[in-house]
């Protein structure tokens, strides 16, 4: 090789060199991750968000992990309820990094690790509750595993912030079961609310039936008071005028000619009520004094008059 070529091709060397120095030793962390470096093979420190500069060749970045919240999906698992029904549950766990060191060096995979506890966590909180409870004891099932796989992945830097069951799959002979028994209770909350309706209809159309019979009563007893008023009235009215008609007939017979107009007004009375009489009845009962008109209607008004004296005297 010339010695003209020398000097450049140790320069580019060089530059090599360093570009891999720095690709070596500089880092940037970004934004909720942590970069663990080892020293010589042991853990030396955590980096954080931000640039950082290593020691070439002693120290390297072993283990990158986010400090993010993560959702893991935990596989379909069959469990066996209290009852012994077997049911397929899967789930969602949700965990975060507290600390990285615990995280890299306490466990292998961390990940599988508390998928695995929610795993057995989940079958023996199912064991301990009926299949029928399963469905309402959701809330209670999730508290129970957050609360085991946290305490178990402490020692891991884990934080297991919470865990949700998607879904609860009995047998197809079971859900056929639970359809029927739902399919009755429907039925008779029905059948109930129905016989409800017809018993308070009932009791309304009585009670309507009830007041409209006082109210009738109520009407036809003000109708009989105000026709018993009515009559008692009437009654006191033609009293009070009958009297008031004998004052006037007791007053003209005082008077010059009243006893001779009473005389004629008898006399015309007589006739007409004997003629209605001879119309009315084929047999005609005649008094044995017919002739004697004049003698009839003459004791008629003295009796009269006689009375409307004593009437007069009393008063």
């Amino acid at each position: 090789m010339k010695p003209e070529f020398i000097g450049p091709l140790v320069v580019v060397a060089l530059i090599v060199l360093v570009l891999i120095i720095l690709f070596k030793t500089a880092r940037v962390v970004p934004q909720r991750q942590a970069f663990l470096v080892e020293r010589l093979g042991k853990f030396s420190k955590t980096l954080e968000a931000g640039f950082h500069l290593l020691v070439p060749f002693v120290e390297i970045v072993a283990y990158k992990l986010s400090l993010k919240e993560e959702a893991m999906d935990v596989p379909p698992q069959l469990c066996i309820t209290r009852d012994n029904v077997t049911v397929e549950v899967d789930g969602v766990l949700y965990l975060q990094v507290m600390e990285p060191d615990k995280a890299a060096y306490g466990i292998a995979n961390y990940k599988w690790a508390t998928i695995q506890l929610a795993q057995t966590t989940m079958r023996s909180l199912i064991g301990k509750i009926e299949l029928d409870r399963t469905f309402e004891e959701r809330d209670t099932i999730n508290a129970g595993v957050v609360d085991a796989v946290d305490k178990a992945s402490e020692p891991w830097g884990i934080k297991v912030t919470r865990y949700e069951i998607k879904n609860i799959t009995p047998p197809s002979s079971i859900m056929d079961a639970m359809e029927k028994q739902m399919r009755a209770e429907r039925e008779k909350r029905a059948t109930i609310a129905e016989s409800e309706g017809n018993r308070q209809a009932r009791i309304n159309v009585s009670e309507g039936l009830r007041q409209e019979a006082i109210m009738v009563s109520e009407g036809e007893k003000q109708k009989l008071i105000n026709e018993a008023e009515g009559r008692s009235k009437q009654i006191e009215l033609v009293a009070q005028a009958t009297a008031k008609g004998f004052r006037e007939v007791a007053s003209s017979l005082r008077e010059a000619g009243g006893l001779d107009a009473m005389n004629l007004r008898i006399a015309e009375k007589y006739i007409e009520e004997f003629g209605k009489l001879a119309k009315s009845n084929n047999t005609m009962i005649l008094p044995s004094n017919v002739a004697d008109l004049a003698g009839i209607v003459a004791t008629l008004g003295r009796t009269f008059a006689e009375q409307s004296s004593v009437k007069s005297s009393s008063k």
